[in-house]
């Protein structure tokens, strides 16, 4: 995975995954956020694979973005499109998603930490928080 800073579009899978964002149609789009979400969670205890966790942080970013106290996604590396409304349930799913890969076994976490993640992990506590309200 390539990576260059700690934002959400900040790495080569998060650019890929707005691709496919964009290329969903309209009504699709909050469904492609949610199957990142879902994807996440259902991992449960098994080994969280940095990929998945990578898109359902640049999910949880563009859910975000629409949340009080949220920061608009500004990236050239985000969605070109302009994201529909989104439902109000994928908060929870975000927040559920976003909490699962910040314990063990996250390969995304392991990653960040051995390379003095604090602010990254700072960061998607910030947008959990966000997105939790």
């Amino acid at each position: 995975m390539g990576t260059w800073d700690i934002g959400p579009f900040d790495n080569d899978t998060a650019a890929d995954f707005s691709y496919r964002v964009d290329e969903a149609p309209e009504e699709k789009k909050a469904e492609v956020l949610r199957a990142t979400f879902r994807e996440v969670i259902e991992t449960g205890d098994d080994y969280l694979d940095a990929d998945l966790a990578v898109e359902a942080i640049a999910s949880a970013a563009l859910v975000a973005a629409r949340c009080p106290g949220g920061e608009p996604v500004t990236t050239s590396y985000a969605p070109k499109d302009p994201l529909p409304e989104l439902p109000v349930e994928l908060r929870p799913e975000a927040v559920a998603a976003l909490a699962r890969i910040l314990v063990e076994p996250s390969e995304l976490l392991e990653l960040w930490e051995e390379s003095d993640g604090e602010e990254w992990k700072a960061g998607v506590r910030k947008l959990r928080d966000v997105l939790a309200g």
